[in-house]
């Protein structure tokens, strides 16, 4: 390839918007398991902004700075690494980011990229990798069967989204929180809205008056102590927001698989119509900023994607 540098948004220090800024950085050089990809599209997810915060993933490294934002990106192959086995130049792929998602350039481990599905777009692929993978993850680790009641707390948001989709597509009943904005999308999805904050337990108990069998906590805090209080057996009260709390309320935090398998899977049920992507908006990559400010803001539904290459 004979460009150079990529155009890429990074965050310079750890902190909040103001740390962010656009630069021309190296094309980086896949190495041993990794692929180079021409991004077409990243997705925007709230861990985006909280590792420009300064939160860090268990066991990872501190971010070396200037840190490209973005963890999930579909693209082109451009170069493969050594050693690398079952995809080409040339190839569309998916996956989990090594160096930010936006960016023309990026890496990305075989291990957790998966090929592109003629029939899912770049867009739609870019969406997966982290909310949907993350959902489907969470539901394989509650094991409902057909039937069995759901509360998804934060069901507007990315992941909820995805879980509330994917959950019905098992024949799942879902109750799903959010915000009265979201009231309508939530039960397009095909979910019981209840509205959240103190009372839950009640407004759940008046819509499903035998129980919840489980509760996917996307929010953390009190909406997770709240929601606790309906199950009596903990050991299906699952949180991806609030890792900390809720071992204490004898759950558990969603375990991620992070592979290349569950990629293929969420692929295949999006290409069969079990999972839309509901991407809401898209940005040029010129406008990163106001991609992530809407989700830092709270005001995205669904997913936001930042399109960069054609």
């Amino acid at each position: 390839m004979s460009q150079t540098t990529s155009t890429a948004y990074v965050f310079t220090r750890h902190g909040g918007p103001e740390t962010e800024a656009f630069a021309e950085l190296p094309v980086p050089s896949p190495g041993p398991g990794q692929l180079l990809v021409a991004v077409h599209a990243a997705g925007v997810n709230p861990v985006d902004w909280k590792l420009r915060n300064g939160y860090r993933r268990p066991g990872s490294a501190p971010a070396e700075l200037p840190a490209v934002l973005g963890s999930e990106a579909a693209g082109v192959v451009e170069e493969i690494g050594p050693g690398v086995e079952g995809f080409a130049v040339g190839d569309a792929v998916f996956g989990s980011t090594l160096t930010g998602g936006y960016a023309e350039y990026t890496l990305l481990p075989v291990a957790v990229t998966a090929h592109k599905p003629d029939a899912l777009s770049f867009t739609d692929a870019a969406a997966l990798p982290v909310a949907a993978a993350t959902a489907y993850d969470a539901l394989r680790q509650a094991d409902l069967a057909p039937g069995a009641t759901l509360l998804i707390t934060g069901a507007g948001g990315g992941v909820g989204v995805a879980a509330v989709q994917i959950a019905r597509g098992l024949g799942i009943r879902v109750l799903g929180t959010s915000s009265a904005g979201k009231k309508e999308f939530v039960e397009s999805l095909g979910a019981v809205h209840v509205e959240p904050g103190p009372g839950l337990a009640e407004r759940v108990k008046a819509v499903a008056p035998d129980g919840v069998d489980a509760v996917l906590d996307l929010v953390g805090g009190p909406a997770l102590r709240e929601a606790a209080e309906l199950l009596s057996d903990r050991t299906k009260l699952l949180s991806a927001a609030d890792k900390g709390t809720v071992p204490e309320l004898g759950g558990a935090a969603v375990v991620r698989a992070r592979t290349a398998a569950v990629l293929d899977e969420v692929a295949k049920l999006a290409v069969d119509g079990t999972l839309r992507p509901h991407v809401t908006r898209t940005f040029p990559l010129a406008r990163a900023d106001e991609a992530l400010r809407a989700v830092e803001e709270g005001h995205a539904r669904g997913k936001i994607v930042i399109e960069v290459g054609a």
